[in-house]
């Protein structure tokens, strides 16, 4: 990153863990270099596509199912320059980061272990653990509730005491929409923002002219 002082400030992607109740910030992991690609991917919900009634042909049932796809990097050069200021990454290298980007998949121990005590007890029903809602945030128009469904990572680099110094982490990511979690949830409102978003750049989008096809008007 440029120190030069007239260059723009560079903001940080990174995602956010909401209380899926209150919407209270649990936390926040931006991440240390922003992704070089982002891969999106859309499944349309055509109310036809099934081969049912053509009268169906133009309609939808929703929005569309929208994926993300990136890949984090992550590593200990600059802290490793600098070893007394920064002991952690002497003694751990970069598993601290890395175990909180996998908090992302995994329910906390104490929630496990909360449940094994119920399932004891006698417990006649124990309903699934409740995950924070996750949102990514890409800019300030992309500010989106998503479900991890794709994790992996390769280690690339380790010091002397195998600890890994460097690593590529690959996320996928599904958008949670009013179908998922409902208008009333705050995920809900969260996708209805950022599709009205979407709206109001494309408005910004010129419009061609029929002349630009070669054509004077639709037969």
């Amino acid at each position: 990153m440029t120190t030069f002082p007239g260059s723009p400030r560079l903001l940080k992607c990174g995602i956010v863990l909401l209380d899926p109740e209150s919407g209270a910030v649990r936390g926040a992991i931006a991440l240390q270099y922003n992704p070089e690609t982002l891969s999106r991917s859309f499944q349309i919900q055509a109310a036809g596509s099934d081969g049912g009634d053509r009268s169906q042909a133009l309609r939808i049932k929703g929005p569309a199912v929208e994926s993300y796809k990136l890949d984090v990097v992550v590593n200990a050069i600059d802290q490793l320059e600098f070893p007394g200021q920064n002991p952690n990454a002497v003694a751990f290298g970069i598993q601290p980061q890395l175990a909180l980007l996998e908090s992302l998949i995994h329910p906390p121990s104490a929630r496990l272990l909360a449940n094994d005590a119920l399932s004891q007890s006698g417990a006649l029903e124990i309903l699934p653990m409740e995950t924070s809602l996750t949102i990514l945030v890409w800019s300030t128009a992309r500010v989106v509730p998503v479900r991890v469904t794709e994790f992996s990572i390769t280690e690339e680099a380790f010091d002397p005491a195998l600890n890994p110094i460097q690593a590529k982490v690959s996320l996928g990511l599904r958008v949670l929409s009013v179908d998922d979690l409902g208008f009333r949830h705050k995920g809900g409102s969260l996708f209805m923002a950022y599709l009205q978003q979407k709206e109001q750049l494309a408005a910004k989008s010129p419009s061609a002219g029929l002349s630009a096809f070669g054509i004077g008007g639709i037969p």
